[in-house]
């Protein structure tokens, strides 16, 4: 008799303790709707900056050459000062290779066997899932021509490629000593592609020695990426401006 009390007693005791075991975590629920409702937040998880700069080539893609010089090293080296600057200046900035590789390596979400095409769309994909507000591609210039020298910006078909692209050629022009104007770049995959302001920068040729000579020596490579950097701000300027 005594047993079958204490069974009993045991059943009634452990539905006491579920039944305030549910009632707690019904309160919490109630307390704390969010924790059921609310999405997590990935605000925060991709960089944002006013400008993207483009390195051009690198890793295998070596670009235009001279002997041993490369264009791959001389974008990136300047890329590297412009970088510096910006982000000295106050305006955020990101650089999409800070070494000598191949942007087409960390691309794994194009299928396609061309390596070329690989490092193109991995380019023009940083400008979708960075939160930029302009694109400035820089590369090096190479001609038939070893008399040709001087910059050449390129833009898009649209406004504020071409201020941009006009702001950042005055600033060359006046650095190197020359009046070269912006031009168009219909064949340029990045110029095609961008939905944002872009530009790509030729800082001068290779193939020219006094441009060769200027491009590869260190203290000139600040002076073009200050030139750039006072072509960007120029930009800036003119845009608050309007606003």
């Amino acid at each position: 008799m005594t047993l079958s009390m204490n069974r009993s007693s045991f059943r009634r005791f452990l539905a006491c303790v579920s039944a305030i075991f549910i009632a707690q975590m019904i309160a919490a629920l109630s307390v704390h709707p969010a924790y059921a409702s609310d999405p997590p937040s990935y605000k925060r998880a991709l960089p944002t900056a006013e400008v993207l700069l483009d390195a051009g080539h690198g890793g295998i893609d070596d670009g235009a050459s001279y002997g041993g010089v490369l264009e791959k090293n001389i974008n990136l080296a300047i890329a590297k000062k412009v970088y510096l600057l910006l982000n000295s200046e106050g305006i955020p900035t990101v650089l999409n290779r800070t070494g000598d590789y191949a942007l087409s390596d960390d691309n794994r979400w194009h299928a396609s066997r061309s390596r070329h095409r690989r490092d193109l769309s991995q380019r023009r994909q940083l400008t979708d899932e960075i939160n930029v507000q302009i694109l400035v591609s820089l590369h090096v210039n190479a001609g038939r021509n070893k008399n040709k020298r001087g910059p050449l910006v390129l833009h898009q078909d649209n406004e504020e490629s071409v201020k941009l692209a006009t702001c950042i050629q005055e600033a060359l022009n006046r650095q190197q000593g020359t009046h070269a104007k912006p031009k168009l770049g219909k064949p340029f995959y990045l110029l095609n592609s961008v939905k944002r302001p872009a530009v790509i920068v030729e800082m001068g040729f290779i193939t020219n020695a006094e441009d060769r000579a200027m491009l590869t020596d260190p203290q000139q490579q600040t002076a073009i990426a200050q030139a750039i950097v006072s072509g960007i701000r120029q930009y800036r300027e003119r845009a608050a401006k309007q606003d």
